[in-house]
């Protein structure tokens, strides 16, 4: 379970990584807080100006033409400046933030993929779709609004202290002594919502988790009738929500602007019965009572824009935490030791190797076996039996810590990444097509040629292609839905051997194809198996019977190898399992 507490600690810690992606932009800042500076300039001087109308010409009836015109350039010229600078304040804040938000969603999606897929086995793909998207954008709002707020409150209740000084100096120190309540009233928000935020971005996480996963699964729950159960399943998760958007509705309400314009009208009724004292033993400037108020309602405004920025500030510390969590993940994709070797002849060697994916239950053990250049080695097995974790681990989509996998005579750790990948050719049962063209995911954004594209869909036998409209420019949906599972598979193919691996991995390669389009590509996979180390993962066993070995698996141990005569004559699960076979097909 999540834990829903954060720390003073770690809400430090939070901010000053958040505020630590700034650097890059020290010279924009500098020019926004300059331009934030003038402002605030401005903001102090014009009570100034109304003061001296006052107490200078109102007061004493003098309204000489020189100084009504001096006065009132002076006063428009400072608002017309306030204007421009506002603007072209928030044009520069806004562009540091959108800045380092691109930088931090770059950091987070390239964090995400070179994790390792136990990760992605824990963690539901709409939990990381969250973070990547609504936790940034959260983030955004800290250095759009409160660090603005922030800078803006500080410079402006420094400028309002100075003046007030100037003006009265007992005033501007009962004055200071609000801060402490206002400071009060921060520390006691953020601690109170920290809990709140966490179980608001929870609740949305699981929202996008469970949308995610049912857009995904969408025809098997039509399939199955069970719209109504998932319509209820995310009500549940939406009602939870609600209640975290309300507690924080709630905390709002009262100890953001209400509790300080609180504050605020005490010390404006507190000033003015201090003048109305004052009045009865000495003379009041109005021009004075006006200044004080008008710099109490600059003292305030600030707050009050803080404390209600106080709310995105607790939203982006919470999902800074949780971006914080994805770049902090230990879990990666395992290490490369980035030796020069490089895959020639393709020999594999598997040597004692056993392997667990929690660490508690070994899936595979003590697998060893030798498949020899050229040569085909068949999986076969019940399902769970650990087929498919001999193929995880020599793609090297999960380590392992016990035993060996060598090719060529290295072991597939000392490997580089990119030469692992692109010697070793994956094709998988369930084939994935992404959005775009045929030409496209064949080429997989690598550097294949249209030449070598068009060879590679002829040598795997994709002749529906050239039937298309638009050939290998036919524009291809999300996943490949428009196009039969055959048809997906071949495009598969043709992605790998565009590729020219020297080692080749099918995982079932062929269940997703009909028995007529089956029995056309044999030739293809033949010719793909010619002169390639291949592993094949079967459940058919007609299709694996001209293989040099075959494997059969048990409860992640391999208890019968050899031929396919062979392990017919001698009657083992082998046996069971294609007399099983035949006598379905009879």
């Amino acid at each position: 379970m999540t834990n829903l507490t954060i720390s003073r600690q770690e809400q430090a810690t939070v901010l000053k990584r958040l505020i630590g992606y700034i650097r890059p932009h020290k010279k924009a800042l500098a020019i926004a807080i300059s331009i934030l500076l003038l402002s605030v300039v401005g903001e102090v001087l014009s009570p100034i100006i109304i003061k001296t109308f006052i107490d200078n010409h109102v007061m004493k009836m003098s309204f000489e033409t020189s100084a009504m015109v001096t006065l009132a350039i002076s006063f428009m010229f400072l608002e017309i400046v306030n204007v421009i600078c506002r603007y072209f304040q928030h044009l520069h804040f806004n562009m540091i933030a959108l800045r380092v938000v691109q930088q931090i969603r770059v950091d987070v999606y390239e964090k995400v993929q070179h994790l390792g897929m136990r990760y992605f086995d824990r963690v539901p793909a709409g939990a990381t779709v969250s973070r990547v998207t609504n936790d940034t954008e959260a983030i955004k709002d800290l250095f759009i609004n409160v660090f603005i707020a922030i800078v803006q409150a500080i410079f402006l209740i420094t400028g309002v202290f100075i003046a007030m000084f100037l003006l009265n100096a007992k005033l501007a120190v009962f004055v200071l002594f609000i801060l402490p309540a206002v400071v009060y009233v921060v520390y006691l928000y953020r601690k109170k919502s920290a809990v709140i935020y966490m179980a608001m971005r929870e609740k949305l996480s699981e929202l996008n988790a469970k949308l995610s996963e049912n857009l995904s699964g969408m025809s098997i729950i039509q399939m199955f009738r069970q719209e109504k159960r998932m319509n209820t399943e995310f009500d549940d998760i939406n009602e939870q929500h609600f209640a975290a958007m309300m507690n924080n509705t709630k905390l709002n309400s009262l100890l953001l602007r209400p509790i300080i314009d609180l504050i605020y009208f005490a010390t404006i009724v507190i000033l003015l019965s201090f003048f109305g004292i004052t009045s009865f033993t000495t003379a009041v400037e109005v021009g004075v009572v006006y200044a004080f108020v008008s710099y109490i309602n600059r003292f305030f405004e600030p707050i009050n824009q803080m404390m209600e920025q106080l709310a995105f500030l607790q939203q982006a510390v919470v999902a800074g935490k949780r971006v914080f969590d994805v770049l902090d993940e230990e879990d990666m994709e395992p290490a490369q030791q980035e030796k020069p070797y490089e895959i020639t002849a393709g020999k594999i060697e598997f040597k004692d190797v056993t392997f667990s994916y929690d660490g508690q239950t070994d899936v595979l053990k003590n697998i060893s076996f030798t498949v020899n250049p050229g040569e085909t080695v068949a999986l076969v097995g019940h399902t769970g039996s650990g087929k498919s974790s001999i193929i995880n681990l020599l793609m090297r989509f999960y380590e392992f810590e016990r035993g060996d996998i060598r090719i060529d005579g290295h072991s597939i750790k000392s490997y580089p990444q990119q030469q692992l990948r692109h010697k070793v050719g994956l094709v998988l049962q369930d084939p994935f097509l992404f959005y775009g063209t045929i030409a496209s995911n064949i080429r997989l954004f690598g550097r294949s040629t249209e030449q070598e594209i068009k060879e590679a869909a002829e040598f795997v036998r994709a002749d529906f292609i050239q039937e298309l409209p638009n050939q290998f420019e036919q524009h291809v949906t999300e996943r490949g839905s428009t196009y039969s599972s055959g048809q997906r598979q071949l495009i598969a193919f043709a992605r790998t051997m565009a590729r020219q691996p020297k080692i080749l991995v099918l995982d079932e390669a062929t269940a997703s194809i009909d028995t007529e389009t089956e029995v056309a590509i044999q030739e293809s996979l033949e010719r793909m198996r010619k002169g390639r180390t291949t592993i094949a993962i079967a459940h058919r066993l007609s299709t694996i019977q001209d293989a040099e070995q075959i494997l059969v698996l048990h409860h992640g141990e391999i208890v019968e190898r050899g031929n396919h005569q062979e392990l017919l004559a001698k009657k083992g699960l082998y046996h069971k399992m294609y007399l099983l076979q035949n006598s379905i097909v009879e």
